[in-house]
């Protein structure tokens, strides 16, 4: 099982000198299909309009010039990185629960990357690709377990699909308006997917969706060991945050705390209580 691929050595020079981050291979272990303990129905087959591959490749593209800007900066983490090293250790214990929820994660080369950055951010982009600002785990001091929950919110978006989905309701609604009574085909769909580039950084879900990832994200968190009302102190955090005179608040601008998220997270962690106490006992 090669969870952690070896990277190429380089001479050390700075602590963010630039270095080829580690690939998590897809097909680790996976934890065998379980009911789910969380509520959140079937994903939408809106997405089936826009191709996975193509959207796939399309965010691994953006992803790679995302890191090459990030060495030019010399903002990308080395591979010996503590906080790195940490989310490295949190996705290794996340990414075997992941595969129930989505068949393609079979395929997926999963990619983890941390970011010198002041932004408050993080995000996961279709096909498993993973990043980090310092920031947020910097100025929120997040725990561990509150760190896995931001990974599992952000591995539900893509597991889930949601850019997919997200894709094929604008874009589809946009070309069926330029074609008018011609047929909408995938092919379209598909060239429009391929041709988004920078969007996927920048899109923006919906609030079903947000709810979607929370519960996902907090069920995968749970089955990893890690504890459930990190979810709760989490989103408190975030709240606090935004209410303060903090900058780089991307992820906020794309992911708003509120009471009503915070309650519905209250509502669902006695569900998952059950499976953390499980993955503790076994290790």
């Amino acid at each position: 099982m090669c969870l952690f691929c070896p990277t190429p050595s380089v001479a050390p020079s700075s602590p963010w000198s630039p270095r080829r981050a580690f690939l998590l291979a897809a097909g680790a272990s996976a934890a065998a299909p379980v009911l789910a303990q969380v509520e959140v129905g079937s994903a939408s087959s809106l997405r089936k309009l826009v191709p996975a591959e193509t959207l796939e490749n399309s965010a691994a593209q953006q992803y790679q010039q995302m890191l090459q800007q990030a060495k030019a900066k010399r903002a990308l983490a080395p591979s010996d990185h503590p906080q790195l090293q940490r989310l490295h250790a949190i996705a290794k214990r996340l990414i075997p629960h992941t595969m129930p929820w989505n068949d393609r994660a079979k395929q997926w080369r999963w990619e983890v990357n941390l970011i010198g950055s002041s932004q408050i951010n993080a995000f996961c982009m279709p096909g498993g690709k993973i990043a980090f600002y310092t920031g947020i785990l910097d100025q929120l001091k997040l725990t561990d377990d509150e760190t896995a929950m931001i990974m599992g919110h952000e591995m539900a978006h893509a597991l889930r699909e949601h850019a997919r989905e997200r894709i094929a309701k604008t874009q589809g609604t946009n070309l069926a308006l330029r074609l008018g009574s011609q047929l909408l085909g995938l092919g379209d769909l598909g060239q429009a997917a391929a041709g988004l580039g920078g969007q996927l950084l920048t899109l923006q879900f919906s609030r079903s969706d947000e709810t979607d990832a929370d519960l996902v994200g907090l069920e995968l968190a749970a089955r990893a060991g890690y504890q459930p009302s990190a979810a709760v102190s989490l989103w408190q955090k975030m709240g606090n945050a935004s209410g303060s005179k903090q900058g780089g608040l991307a992820f906020l601008s794309t992911h708003p705390s509120g009471p009503a998220r915070i309650r519905e997270l209250e509502v669902n962690v006695p569900k998952v209580q059950g499976l953390y106490e499980a993955a503790r006992r076994n290790g």
